[in-house]
This record gives structure tokens, C-alpha cells and sequence, in this order.
């Protein structure tokens, strides 16, 4: 799905360099990396102040306990992502209430969201899913009519934009992902939280560290969510060329558009917002496990392909106790038959052609044995 390798080539001298650097520092927590990096991915993505932690997981906790969210609140969210983001909410004390999702975009359906409001309902979480922003003016609209804090994952959109702002700067604080395989992807674990708000972004500070500003002075009940120095020292080289890897993915995209037409899938529309974490195709839903045959054929044929997501939320067990009854039409029927093609910077156009052409063939052969 991402050869990190191919991605990396151009850069690698740069990125051993940085290592060596950080390994004779003798500085490997919360040093000049650190600072650096929060200092340029703030002025990257536009925001008043960026706060480094441990991993996505933990920005989308930090930035909950940040926008005050805690036990009792309601937090609507799409019912279509990866579990961290109802987690994190659970994590806080507090309840997700999950909405279902628009079939073109994969994203929060904004008239499903604000039919879910109730009166303990505190704040939106939204998703940028797969890397194409959600609609946030509908959103926000949604927010202030029904006095909601509006938060932001951007896990996986780290660049996309919406109406020419990143994504993250739309709501109170946004939260992101340094996960190896995403846009902007690290060695390891890593994550951010960014906001314009002071309040909110002292009090992520605090919380990352113990709860504290002031060594062995602690004001909150914190968290040990530190970045390593050298995961941020790596990811100041990737963020160099950040623009230049969202484009690449951009034109991987158009290629599949263009290779996979004349098919039976439905492929994302095409939108410069997008930068494409995942290139998330529909198959048709006219035979028995389609989507397993095709998947397993391709596999056989030395092509990756990756499910996100076969289950959604409301079917998760974890959430049982908290979301019975909660019927998510849209997000079942594309849990069936959603498929993620390989995408990633140094992906070239015979790779995507090997990928699109297979794919096509697979899906004929499963029509004429339905």
C-alpha cells in the first residue's frame, strides 16, 4: 500500500544526515527538534500555535481535555473512521454519538449530523477522511446555530485545505497524525495539536507534560505525550517537501480516474482540496463477496489493497452498551464495498496502470460468475 523506500528516495541523504545530528546532540527530549518543528508546522499550516505530542491518538485526547470536553458531554462524529476517534472521546469520560456519512465524500453527512443533537451534546468532531476535507461550512454552520464546539481530525489531511484554510484551523483545535503511512509520516509514532486559541494551547502544553510548566510543579493530572527529538528533527526534512508529496498524490489520483473510467467502480471526484491519505475506490455490490474475491486475486498477483473500513462504528462491540439502535445506512453499505488502492509519493504511472488494469480484469471475471 505505501513503499516508504520509493517515497524516501530523494530525500534519504537528507533524513540520515538529520539522524546522526540529533544522535550527537545528546538531546533526544523536548529540545531544539521539538521547537523547530512546532515553529514551522505552525507557520505551514497557519495556525497561532502547534503543540507536538506522542501520537495521533493522544492529540485527539489532548486536544478533547483542551476544548473541555469531559464525562457526561455528548461528541457527535461520523460513524466512518478508525476507532482512535471514538476512543479518544471515550477516553475523556465522554459519550460519541455517531452520525452517517455522504456516499460520494465518505464524510459526515451534515443534515444526518444535526438530526442526532441533543440537549447534552457539547461539540463536533469531524473527520477529513482519507484526506479530503469535510464540509465544514455546513458544519459550522450546524455549530453555531446549536451552540457546539467544533474540533477537527485531521489524521489524515495533513495539508488538504478548505476555502483556502488547512484543515485543523477551522474549529477550537485540530488534531493530526504522524503515523509512518500518512501525508506527512514519521519514523515511528507522533502527533499535533494546533489552535488560534491561547487557553487551549496552554493547557495541551500542560497536559502532554504531567500536567505541568514548571519542572516538578504539576497543575492538572497530565500525560507523558512528548515528540521524540528525532522524529522531529525527520519530519522538519519531510515537511519540506510536503507540497511536492501531496502533488505527486494528486496526479496518482487522476491517473486512476482516467485508467479506471470505463469501469464498474466509482472512483473520488477530483479536488484540488484532496491530497489523497488513501485512494478510496466503490466496487459494485452485485454479487456475493466481491470485494474478498477481488482483493484476495489481486494479492495473488502482487498488488496490495487495504479495506478502511470493514465495520463501522456502530457495529464496533466496544460501543455496544453505547450506540444500540443506531442505524448508519450509508456507512454499512460502503463498509461492504469500499477498497483502498496503493497510493504514495514515487508511485509511478505503470505501477497505477498494473493496479487500475488488474483491478478492471478482476472485476469482470467476478461479473461473469456472479
Amino acid at each position: 500500500m505505501v513503499d516508504v523506500l520509493t517515497w524516501h528516495r530523494s530525500i534519504q541523504d537528507k533524513l540520515e544526515q538529520k539522524a546522526i545530528d540529533v544522535l550527537r546532540s545528546g538531546r533526544f527530549v523536548m529540545g531544539s527538534e521539538v521547537a523547530s518543528f512546532e515553529q514551522e508546522v505552525a507557520r505551514y499550516l497557519g495556525s497561532s500555535h502547534a503543540i507536538s505530542c506522542a501520537n495521533g491518538t493522544d492529540a485527539l485526547v489532548l486536544s478533547l481535555h483542551g476544548a473541555g470536553i469531559g464525562p457526561g458531554d455528548e461528541v457527535l462524529t461520523t460513524g466512518f473512521t478508525f476507532f482512535a476517534t471514538v476512543e479518544a472521546i471515550m477516553q475523556v469520560g465522554a459519550v460519541p454519538v455517531l452520525a452517517d456519512i455522504d456516499a460520494r465524500t465518505f464524510n459526515m453527512d451534515p443534515t444526518d449530523l444535526e438530526r442526532r443533537i441533543t440537549s447534552r451534546t457539547k461539540a463536533v468532531l469531524t473527520v477529513h477522511l482519507f484526506g479530503l476535507p469535510a464540509d465544514i461550512g455546513a458544519i459550522q454552520s450546524i455549530c453555531d446555530r446549536n451552540g457546539l464546539m467544533l474540533l477537527e481530525d485531521c489524521a489524515q489531511s495533513f495539508g488538504a485545505s478548505f476555502q483556502a484554510r488547512k484543515t485543523g484551523n477551522h474549529g477550537l483545535l485540530g488534531a493530526f497524525s504522524f503515523f509512518p503511512s500518512k501525508n506527512l509520516g514519521g519514523f515511528g509514532d507522533g502527533g499535533l495539536v494546533i489552535t488560534h486559541d491561547p487557553e487551549a494551547a496552554q493547557t495541551v502544553k500542560m497536559l502532554r507534560n504531567h500536567g505541568s510548566t514548571r519542572q516538578y510543579h504539576h497543575q492538572y493530572k497530565g500525560y507523558n505525550s512528548r515528540l521524540d527529538e528525532l522524529q522531529a528533527g525527520l519530519l522538519r526534512i519531510k515537511l519540506e517537501h510536503i507540497e511536492a508529496f501531496n502533488a505527486e498524490r494528486r496526479q496518482i489520483a487522476q491517473w486512476y480516474r482516467e485508467l479506471l473510467q470505463d469501469s464498474d467502480v466509482v472512483c473520488p471526484d477530483d479536488c484540488q482540496e484532496h491530497v489523497y491519505h488513501q485512494f478510496t475506490v466503490v466496487l459494485p455490490d452485485t454479487f456475493p463477496n466481491s470485494r474478498d474475491a477481488v482483493k484476495k486475486r489481486l494479492a495473488a498477483k502482487g498488488i496490495a489493497c487495504a479495506v478502511y473500513y470493514p465495520l463501522p462504528l456502530n457495529k464496533q462491540s466496544a460501543l455496544a452498551g453505547l450506540v444500540n439502535g443506531c442505524e448508519l445506512p450509508v456507512c454499512e453499505q460502503l463498509s461492504r464495498c469500499c477498497l483502498s488502492l496503493p497510493i504514495y509519493p514515487g508511485m509511478t504511472r505503470e505501477q497505477v496502470e498494473i493496479v487500475a488494469y488488474s483491478l478492471s480484469e478482476e472485476l469482470q471475471r467476478g461479473q461473469a460468475f456472479a
